[in-house]
């Protein structure tokens, strides 16, 4: 057995399952999510939890007992918790901000980078370095937060650069000659 697909996903009161022709949808407080689950794995909701059942013990059935399983799971803490992901600008004098469904970043280009943000996605940028993108879908979060980062990665020597809150970037030293003269 798949050690995360044989574990059952606890329905949190206030929160619904319904599976239909091989798609489930949650809704909860936060909102309404749903996907599509892979036709060979059997779900079933009894008893206040969401269990899983493979017809095989085959290796494309067992990754995908343990995808239907995660993608469930996700789905139920979305619409209960929410998924947020914090994100670093380093960098002098570069800044971010969000007009309407637009995040304008000033990241040393000549021209300021506009990016539209997606429907289900909230951003809220903190002393004007610190980004917040924010909500129900887990996959649509991070999608939309690697692709900010994306606009200007860290760059290893100064560190400037838009990063995850967590990430450590490792640091070089520059050309060790460049300063030393060696006159002829």
């Amino acid at each position: 057995m798949s050690r995360i697909g044989k574990q059952p996903i606890p329905i949190p009161s206030g929160v619904s399952v319904d599976v239909r022709e091989g798609a489930v949808q949650v809704k909860g407080p936060k909102g309404q999510l749903s996907q599509l689950i892979p036709q060979r794995i059997a779900m079933d909701v009894a008893d206040g939890r969401v269990s899983f059942r493979r017809p095989d013990d085959r290796k494309p059935t067992r990754a995908l007992h343990g995808l239907a399983r995660a993608l469930v799971a996700n789905m139920v803490q979305g619409v209960t918790e929410g998924f947020a992901k914090q994100l670093e600008i380093h960098g002098v004098g570069w800044r971010g901000e969000v007009s309407g469904k637009t995040l304008k970043l000033s990241v040393g280009y000549s021209h300021p980078v506009e990016m539209a943000i997606p429907n289900g996605i909230q951003i809220s940028v903190e002393k004007n370095t610190e980004l917040k993108v924010e909500g129900i879908d887990k996959q649509a979060v991070g999608q939309f937060a690697a692709e900010v980062r994306r606009v200007r990665p860290p760059e290893p020597y100064k560190g400037k650069g838009i990063r995850y809150a967590d990430e450590y970037v490792r640091r070089k030293v520059g050309k060790a000659g460049a300063t030393g003269g060696a006159g002829a």
